[in-house]
This record gives structure tokens, C-alpha cells and sequence, in this order.
């Protein structure tokens, strides 16, 4: 497996947007899909010379914490720790950059997905910004190493 940046306009990486918002819809309904900071930097996992695999770490105002946003791996390649190595690399992509803590939010018809954060360290806080009146959102935080 090889975990890559790449940036907006990939082909790659919009395809696993893509299934990622096909993926939410069919579990939330056709709710709207939270933003990404046009500021975001992208990561891939690629297995057998394709993108499996996905996620984002964007700015959030405060210098000091980061947000992920838009993780997903393709059905067929879940169980394999993909999810895990590119979460790895958004918190070594995040160090880098000087943030000290990383938050997110999920939802409650994500079970894999909470399974992924808590086995990882993220602890669940208080909901932020949009998912503060939003029932199935689940939000978490994790404190980086220095």
C-alpha cells in the first residue's frame, strides 16, 4: 500500500469523493454535504497501482487544531487497516504543520467508522460548528503528540 497527497481535480481522488457521498447518502438520506476548506490537503491509499482510499485534514481558524473530513475506503478493501494507515498519515501530515489536536465528526449509522476513531485515540467531545443540533452526528478529538 502507498499513501499519497494529492490535490482537487485528481481523477483518483474525485472518484473516492464520489462513492464516499454516494456511500453518505445512502445511509443519511440527500442531505446536504458539509465543505471542504478550499484549503484542504488530501491524501490516497493506492493498492495494486489504484486509489483505494481517502481522506482529508483541513484548517479549522484555530492554528493549533486541524479537522478531518472525507475518509472512506471502497467496500471491497475495508478489514485491510487502509483506513488506519491514511488516518496515520493525516496525523503525521497534521504534526507537520503544527497542529496539536485533530477533530471530526461522523454519525451514529457509521459504525466502523466510530470503531476506527476510538481504537485510534479520538474521544468523543462536545458537537461543533454545523453538527451542534444534529441528532445522528458524533464528534471527536484527539490530542496529537508533540
Amino acid at each position: 500500500m502507498l499513501i499519497e497527497e494529492r490535490v482537487m481535480g485528481d481523477g483518483e481522488l474525485d472518484g473516492l469523493l464520489a462513492a464516499a457521498f454516494r456511500e453518505l447518502v445512502a445511509r443519511y438520506g440527500g442531505d446536504g454535504r458539509s465543505t471542504v476548506h478550499e484549503r484542504a490537503r488530501f491524501l490516497v491509499a493506492r493498492v495494486d497501482g489504484r486509489g483505494v482510499g481517502c481522506g482529508a485534514l483541513q484548517p479549522t481558524g484555530d492554528p493549533l487544531v486541524g479537522e478531518l473530513k472525507r475518509m472512506y475506503v471502497e467496500p471491497a478493501f475495508r478489514g485491510r487497516g487502509i483506513a488506519s494507515a491514511v488516518l496515520a498519515g493525516l496525523e503525521e501530515l497534521a504534526s507537520g504543520v503544527g497542529y496539536r489536536a485533530l477533530r471530526l465528526a461522523t454519525g451514529e449509522r457509521q459504525p466502523e467508522a466510530i470503531a476506527l476513531y476510538e481504537r485510534c485515540g479520538y474521544r468523543s467531545t462536545e458537537p461543533y460548528g454545523k453538527y451542534v443540533n444534529d441528532q445522528l452526528a458524533r464528534c471527536y478529538q484527539k490530542t496529537l503528540a508533540c
